[in-house]
C-alpha cells in the first residue's frame, strides 16, 4: 500500500498548467471540472483525475489504453486490462490536501479493496467545540461520544473526532458503499487503536493512520485496505517517517503529467 499527497498552493498552480493539464483528460472529465464554481475546486478535480493515470504510466501503461469506470455508487475504479497484479486506488481531498492510496487488488475486486480519506483538524467558526461535537451525535458509538467528553480538551478532542470520522469514511469507501451506510455501526476506539463494525472487530482489514502538516495546518487521515478474509485486523498508528508515503505539490505533479501522458508510450 502507497499514499501519494498533493498539496494545493494557488500561486504556483498558473492558469497555463491548467488549459494544458484538461488537455490530459478525456473529454467528459474536462466537462465536469470546468463546472465547478471555484476555481481551487476545479484544480483539485484535475488533479484526482491526473493521478490514477500518472500511476498507470509508471507501471508502463500507455496514455490512449487507460480506462476507468465507477461503481453504481460512484466509485471510480481502474479497467484497463493487462495490468498484473491489479490495482485498487481511492482518492480524498480536504482543503489544501488531495491524497491517492493504492495497492494491489487481489484479494478483492480492485473497486473494493482500499479506501482512504483525509479532513483537516478544525471546527467551523460559527460552532463552538461542544456544539460541533454534538451535530454528529447520533453517528457516534457511545464509546466514540465518551472519548469525546467535555472533559477532554479542545484541541485533543478535535483530533480524536477527525481519527473517528476518517476511520468510518475510509472503511465505507473501501467497501464502496454510498452516503446511507450507518456510521454509528462503526467504532474506532481511538486510544485502544480497536475498529469494530457492529460491535466485532471486522476480519481482514487493514488501517492505517497517517498525519500530515500543511501549510501550518494539521490533517489526519486513515487508510483502509481490504488483504483476506483470515488476517487478524490491525490498526497501523501514526508513524514517522512513513516510506509508504509520498508528498508533492499540485504543480509538479501537473508539470509531471504533462511531460509523461503526453508520450505516446
Amino acid at each position: 500500500m502507497q499514499v501519494w499527497a498533493v498539496s494545493y498552493d494557488p500561486p504556483t498552480f498558473t492558469e497555463d498548467l491548467y488549459q494544458k493539464g484538461l488537455l490530459l483528460v478525456d473529454e467528459a472529465s474536462s466537462t465536469r471540472i470546468k463546472r465547478f464554481y471555484r476555481r481551487e475546486d476545479a484544480c483539485r478535480g484535475l488533479i484526482a483525475r491526473l493521478l490514477p493515470r500518472l500511476l498507470l504510466k509508471e507501471r508502463g501503461v500507455a496514455s490512449n489504453m487507460m480506462s476507468f469506470a465507477a461503481t453504481e455508487f460512484g466509485k471510480p475504479y481502474i479497467t484497463t486490462p493487462g495490468i498484473n497484479p491489479p490495482i485498487a486506488y481511492n482518492l480524498s481531498h480536504d482543503n489544501g490536501l488531495i491524497v491517492m492510496a493504492f495497492a494491489n487488488g487481489k484479494a478483492h475486486p480492485p473497486a473494493y479493496s482500499i479506501g482512504v480519506d483525509v479532513m483537516k483538524v478544525h471546527r467551523p467558526r460559527r460552532d463552538s467545540y461542544r456544539s460541533f461535537v454534538d451535530t454528529f451525535h447520533e453517528q457516534l458509538t457511545p464509546l466514540e461520544q465518551n472519548l469525546l467528553s467535555p472533559e477532554v480538551p479542545e484541541s485533543e478532542g478535535l483530533r480524536r473526532f477527525f481519527w473517528m470520522w476518517t476511520m468510518k469514511e475510509a472503511y465505507t469507501k473501501a467497501l464502496g458503499l454510498g452516503l446511507g451506510f450507518d456510521f454509528s455501526r462503526v467504532e474506532f476506539d481511538v486510544i485502544g487503536n480497536i475498529v469494530r463494525v457492529d460491535g466485532q472487530e471486522p476480519k481482514g482489514w487493514k488501517f492505517h493512520r497517517f498525519e500530515v502538516t500543511e501549510a501550518g495546518e494539521l490533517y489526519v487521515g486513515v487508510v483502509a485496505e481490504f488483504l483476506e478474509d483470515d488476517f487478524e485486523t490491525l490498526v497501523v498508528p501514526e508513524t514517522d517517517p512513513k516510506p509508504w508515503f509520498k508528498s508533492f505539490t499540485a504543480a509538479a505533479i501537473l508539470e509531471r503529467a504533462i511531460q509523461e501522458l503526453t508520450q505516446s508510450g
